[in-house]
């Protein structure tokens, strides 16, 4: 029976699934025991940030993998936000790139990173990479899937040498494109929020016009890993994603972060990459001109 994993990965002895090695096709995902035995080849990276204010790198000083570098959602991650751009609108390419240089990240590393949240923050740095060109994977499962000890002490990497490399067009979508979309639109959200039953942060309740909920964790099985590539192939086709598809589908959420998470589940799963509306909800909901749609 095969693992239903995407092509150049090898299913180890659990049934669950490894990524090949860094330098072959690599990503979007690994399992713990990957990365074990390849912790000297990449850099791990601590991705965890909590909507709810708790400080992430309050969490990776209390115990984090080790040698992992601590990634800061809000400088690195993200651009200053606003109403016209989102939350968490892409960074600059130059401060993504300086960001990750300081951190020792370099062009040529391989990346793991890591959250407590089922890779829903650790997506956005792996995405940012990928589209980008890098070797980039989340660590399926999260830092709960970690058999090894924790360190406390930070992991201090010499800075690296990264260029800036521009966002490229055709991994993103601006809100006039998603508006006028003839491919499917996703949104990642949890189901009440797109339903418009509820909405504690952004400026409006409902979604996009036309676009279908796949939330983020719906992707995931009871022990927060990735659900099989033919279980998130049915969620994906419910939602109107076809394999083989001209035109890729468009991902958001609430601020462009979960969204990367479905994007990667999209790679799982074998659709290919999907384009990413960084300013998601959260800048389509600002603009009280545009449409929003309630219910399911």
């Amino acid at each position: 029976m095969s693992s239903g994993r995407p092509t150049g990965a090898a299913g180890p002895p659990d049934g669950r699934h490894h990524e090949a090695a860094p330098g072959s096709a690599f990503g979007p995902l690994v399992d713990a025991a990957w990365l074990q035995a390849h912790a000297g080849d990449v850099v791990v990276a601590d991705v965890r940030w909590y909507l709810d204010g708790r400080s992430g790198r309050a969490a990776y000083d209390a115990g984090h993998i080790p040698g992992a570098v601590w990634v800061d959602l809000d400088t690195v991650l993200a651009g200053p936000p606003s109403p016209e751009r989102g939350r968490h609108p892409l960074p600059d390419p130059e401060r993504f790139a300086a960001g990750l240089a300081a951190l020792g990240v370099g062009d040529d590393d391989t990346v793991v990173a890591y959250d407590d949240a089922g890779g829903s923050v650790a997506a956005r740095l792996v995405w940012l990479l990928r589209a980008i060109g890098g070797r980039a994977a989340v660590l399926d499962g999260g830092l709960a899937a970690w058999p090894g000890a924790l360190e406390t002490a930070p992991a201090r990497r010499p800075p690296a040498a990264r260029a800036v490399v521009a966002w490229p067009a055709d991994r993103l979508a601006e809100a006039g494109e998603v508006a006028a979309a003839g491919v499917p639109v996703l949104d990642a959200r949890a189901p009440e929020r797109y339903r418009g039953e509820t909405e504690p942060i952004d400026p409006r309740p409902g979604h996009i016009p036309g676009a279908a909920n796949v939330p983020w964790a719906s992707t995931l099985d009871e022990a927060g890993r990735f659900r099989p590539a033919e279980t998130l192939q049915s969620q994906f086709a419910a939602a109107g994603v076809r394999p083989g598809a001209a035109e890729a589908p468009i991902a958001y959420c609430g601020s462009g972060v979960t969204a990367c998470h479905v994007l990667l589940a999209l790679e799982a799963a074998g659709l290919g990459p999907g384009r990413l509306y960084p300013g998601s909800w959260s800048q389509w909901s600002a603009n009280p001109e545009r449409p929003v749609a309630t219910g399911s």
